[in-house]
């Protein structure tokens, strides 16, 4: 099994992403595109012997020094691969490289494996945000570098 991380286009990753039990319902392909078209950007796919299987979206959404990490998961027959752990290591480095001070990025509650994921990565929770149900709530994580 060879694992590759590259960058790629949009269209590839939001398929990834369209195959996520997580993300129900998808956007246009444009509304992605919108969100970063006049920012600096970074689109990484996962490949397993040349399938996608997994992606990792983000983009200066903030403009205050810190990286977005927006959209991203990992097929769930290609889960436990070290897959996400390979897409954030590069999402990282190339975040380092262009200076950024930190990542950001948001969950919910009920995605425990994602929030035990960047604790054990390092993140931060810096905010909670309450919703109509606690499973609801927005956790807000940050990385400093």
């Amino acid at each position: 099994m060879k694992i590759t991380i590259e960058p790629a286009d949009m269209r590839v990753a939001i398929k990834v992403l369209s195959d996520l039990p997580e993300f129900d319902p998808m956007f246009e392909l444009e509304y992605y595109n919108s969100k970063i078209k006049t920012t600096d950007h970074l689109i990484l796919v996962a490949s397993v012997d040349g399938q996608p299987v997994g992606c990792k979206l983000g983009y200066d959404r903030f403009k205050d020094g810190s990286f977005y990490s927006w959209l991203g998961g990992v097929l769930p027959d290609y889960r436990n691969l070290g897959i996400a752990k390979k897409l954030a290591q590069a999402q990282e480095k190339w975040v380092k490289e262009k200076g950024y001070a930190c990542i950001k990025f948001k969950t919910l509650n009920r995605h425990k494996n994602m929030l035990q994921f960047a604790l054990n990565n390092g993140f931060s929770i810096y905010n909670v945000k309450p919703q109509d149900e606690l499973e609801n709530y927005r956790i807000e994580l940050i990385k400093h570098f």
